[in-house]
């Protein structure tokens, strides 16, 4: 029934028919992928929770300010002392700069627009002054803001003196500079990475173009299908999920792609007829793929239930560029095999019943040397990975500064150093708070001599609401400055009466950290239990699914400990975002498992008529080859993501392909054959698969293997 349907898929008419549709799919959705950057939301505070302290804030601060205003700091310095002529200058430039489109004037405690000297702050030894400035270009304006620096810097020239852009506004231009054409580079990079490693995998100068040509298709459908959502159903999009979707669309796509490609050279090797090749590849196959894909999507949609938005974004976001891809991998791609036939193997060409390699490799081997100790094996090499997880003491993923954020230094980094170093504070991102104006006094009282912050500004009163404004005296986004927020929350919430809400970005930046640390204790079990709900249904058994999810718990461990390490004492990264640890986990999860279900799945088949001890070399051997490629293929791809300057960014993609390599060359290969062999029928409790259990591991001769049909 199931080889009917996959043949019907690749049938004489059928597979012109698939090809059409695809490529009318394709033409349509390019359309709209070309513009789903234009609806990425990056701003911070569209991330938050709606129970965020400074979410509420927010609220109440909208009589007072916009939220789509973007604070903006210039930054001067003169080595030997700014002159009184460089501070009449800074004063002209900075009614200039207020002449810019989308310029807002900054009103002071009156409601009037304050005068272009007002704006102007001195350090103390006089080397440094800073020039704050307000930009509003409406929603999602901080996509324009880069036009309205090159302006600034332009106006902002004075020999002798160094500027920098700082503040929110600085780091927003600077964030469009990191993330400038981060789709393309990324697509670029990729497509070479799955190149090469597909080149290398079948030494074709032909084949490796059908599943790169297939990984194309489902990204740009699947960026078409994203915009819409994003668009007209309020679906959270940023740089960082549109960046990861790319790679995890090529990664995970390519994967499916090669088992699908082993499996039809197999069946080139068993039938004269290619259409019925393919539908025997496909009836073997897809049932693995697609239990592979579900679990993908399945563990990326439990994101949704996150609490930070931009987390429960990229859920639907990753599930949708794996279910596309899913569908094309599945559909173009054995259409594409079939139509252009044999010579796309050239020069190693499969025709019919020529020897089938892999069933004598290179897992095979290691299959056996396995099965002389396999508990020794399993125990060591568990020993190891949990000697590797120790590693995660070292993580520091508290959060990363703006000067900790970019594996380079850009100009807003080096602006707000420049303000630290002469005692300055950022004016442009100051702490915010709101309360009951009939408290005022107390609130303001509050919120004198506290460490961290300088002098409040107000109270301002509208509508029984007073607000008030205090610089901060170090960068918004360190960890001192959320422990200023926490001095100053603690203090103005001991105020009896006042309902008093601290906003503002340090306030944003913090709540942000702390729902990521509270989404890490929720998503991960959520992760763990949908997995593993998934291969009690796919295999049929307990203890199997309870030992694979450990194994692949083991291998995140081993991998965030040895990443940890990584960017500590090699890399010098600072720290790491409250994110990273649950990124990770679930890549490592959704995408690690994969490779199991593939391992086991044929070790279920043949178990019946083999025994699972037989069973578990003849699986290893006959995937091992083609699941090590997959693997290749997905940490490669993710680690270009460290080719972007983000330390999120390629803190992620080292981690996660550095997990993705223990699990597909360690964990899947040794750990779990090992566990296997020492456990024998017993892994499938408690049903009885395994009813001739055989205690003496025995390779099948070489007469036998050419008969063993072997499935991706």
């Amino acid at each position: 029934m199931h080889r009917q349907i996959a043949g019907r898929l690749t049938g004489s008419v059928t597979k012109w028919l698939v090809l059409a549709f695809w490529i009318v799919v394709v033409a349509v959705a390019s359309g709209y992928a070309a513009k789903l950057t234009d609806v990425q939301d990056n701003q911070a505070q569209s991330w938050l929770p709606a129970s965020a302290e400074s979410t509420k804030a927010l609220d109440k601060l909208a009589p007072f300010q916009d939220e789509n205003d973007i604070p903006t700091t210039v930054v001067y310095y003169r080595s030997s002392g700014l002159t009184d002529a460089d501070l009449a200058t800074i004063a002209d430039q900075v009614g200039k700069i207020q002449e810019i489109e989308g310029a807002k004037p900054t009103p002071g405690p009156d409601g009037q627009p304050l005068p272009p000297q007002a704006l102007i702050q001195k350090s103390g030894d006089g080397q440094v002054a800073q020039a704050s400035v307000s930009f509003n270009f409406g929603s999602n304006g901080w996509n324009k803001l880069p036009d309205a620096a090159k302006e600034i810097r332009k106006i902002a020239e004075i020999d002798g003196v160094t500027v920098h852009l700082a503040g929110a506004g600085g780091q927003a231009a600077d964030s469009a500079e990191a993330f400038s054409g981060l789709d393309g580079k990324l697509l670029g990079f990729t497509v070479l990475v799955v190149f090469l490693i597909l080149l290398f995998t079948y030494r074709s100068p032909i084949l490796w173009l059908f599943p790169v040509l297939s990984a194309g298709v489902a990204l740009f459908t699947a960026q078409g299908v994203i915009y819409l959502l994003a668009k007209h159903a309020g679906l959270t999009v940023n740089g960082q999920s549109q960046g990861i979707l790319t790679v995890l669309v090529f990664g995970a796509g390519t994967d499916y792609a090669l088992l699908l490609v082993a499996r039809y050279r197999e069946e080139l090797r068993r039938h004269d007829d290619r259409d019925e090749a393919m539908a025997y590849a496909l009836h073997r196959a897809a049932p693995a793929i697609i239990a592979s894909a579900l679990t993908v999507v399945l563990g990326m949609l439990c994101l949704v239930f996150a609490d930070l938005n931009s987390t429960a974004g990229l859920g639907p976001v990753a599930a949708i560029g794996i279910g596309v891809g899913l569908l094309v991998m599945i559909t173009l791609l054995p259409a594409l095999l079939v139509i252009f036939g044999r010579w796309i193997f050239w020069p190693a060409r499969p025709t019919m019943g020529t020897h089938e390699p892999t069933s004598d490799g290179v897992w095979a081997r290691v299959g056996r040397r396995i099965a002389v100790r396999p508990r020794t094996v399993w125990i060591g090499t568990s020993v190891v990975l949990a000697a590797c997880s120790l590693g995660i003491f070292a993580l520091n993923a508290t959060g990363l500064a703006t000067e900790d954020s970019y594996t380079k230094e850009f100009d807003s980094v080096k602006g707000q150093k420049m303000l630290t170093a002469h005692d300055l504070a950022d004016s442009g991102s100051p702490v915010l708070v709101v309360a009951d104006a009939a408290r005022a006094d107390g609130v303001k009282q509050a919120l004198t001599g506290i460490k961290g912050i300088g002098d409040p500004v107000g109270p301002i009163v509208k509508g029984g609401v007073a607000f008030f404004s205090a610089p901060l005296g170090s960068d918004p986004t360190s960890p001192e400055a959320f422990a200023t927020v926490d001095r100053v929350r603690a203090s103005v919430h001991a105020v009896d009466g006042a309902d008093a809400l601290v906003g503002g970005g340090s306030a944003i930046t913090a709540d942000i950290e702390a729902a990521s640390a509270h989404d890490n204790k929720v998503i991960i079990p959520l992760v763990l239990l949908v997995v593993m709900l998934i291969l009690m249904v796919l295999l049929r058994a307990i203890l199997s699914p309870l030992i694979l999810v450990a194994t692949v718990v083991l291998s995140f461990g081993a991998s965030l400990g040895l990443s940890a390490l990584l960017f500590k004492y090699v890399l010098g990264f600072a720290g790491a975002d409250a994110s990273l640890p649950l990124f990770v986990f679930v890549f490592l999860v959704a995408l690690g498992i994969d490779y199991n279900i593939f391992l086991m799945t044929r070790v279920r088949e043949e178990t019946p008529a083999r025994g699972t001890r037989r069973a578990a070399l003849v699986a290893l051997g006959a995937t091992g080859g083609v699941i090590t490629s997959a693997g290749l293929v997905l940490a490669a791809t993710f680690l270009v993501l460290g080719t972007m300057p983000l330390v999120a960014f390629a803190e992620i993609g080292i981690a996660v392909a550095l997990g993705v390599l223990l699990d597909t060359l360690v964990v899947r290969s040794v750990l779990v054959t090992a566990l296997n062999l020492d456990l024998g029928g017993k892994v499938w409790w408690p049903s009885r698969l395994d009813r001739g259990e055989n205690t003496v591991v025995q390779e099948p001769s070489p007469a036998h293997r050419a008969d063993v049909p072997v499935d991706a």
